[in-house]
């Protein structure tokens, strides 16, 4: 009896767990309509000048695929002494897309690192003395 209610409880849990961690849906439409920040460091292959970057990067069709359809550029920045950092805001489900769009069309002028992230200025923002933010 007692090996019953366990296995009961256990897949309760188990099944709660997994409602908790599914995206929200609209309707039966297959698009997550949560959105998640996602953080990609394209570090130069320093053995090439800028040039020749650019130019790999335009062969392999970087600008006509990147960001893929249906994802969000937020910021694109130089850090010097890296390469680029481009923060993108797309639905989970378009993970997958990112990724292949960055290894069709940035390696060889790239190496690459991705990061999901989250927006912390919002409940950074409350506690803060001094609330100016820099909007570009």
């Amino acid at each position: 009896m007692k090996n019953i209610l366990f296995a009961a409880l256990a897949m309760i849990c188990i099944t709660n767990f997994t409602y908790a961690q599914s995206p929200v849906k609209k309707g039966g439409d297959k698009e997550d309509t949560e959105k998640m920040l996602l953080t990609i460091f394209l570090k130069h292959d320093q053995s090439m000048n800028l040039s020749e970057i650019e130019e790999v990067r335009t062969k392999q069709g970087f600008y006509e695929n990147f960001p893929p359809e249906g994802v969000s550029v937020v910021n694109w920045f130089v850090v010097m002494g890296i390469g680029q950092m481009v923060v993108l805001e797309l639905p989970a489900s378009k993970l997958r897309d990112v990724n292949l769009a960055i290894e069709k069309t940035a390696w060889k002028a790239f190496s690459s690192e991705m990061y999901p992230t989250y927006d912390l200025y919002p409940l950074m923002e409350k506690k803060l003395d001094n609330k100016s933010k820099v909007s570009y």
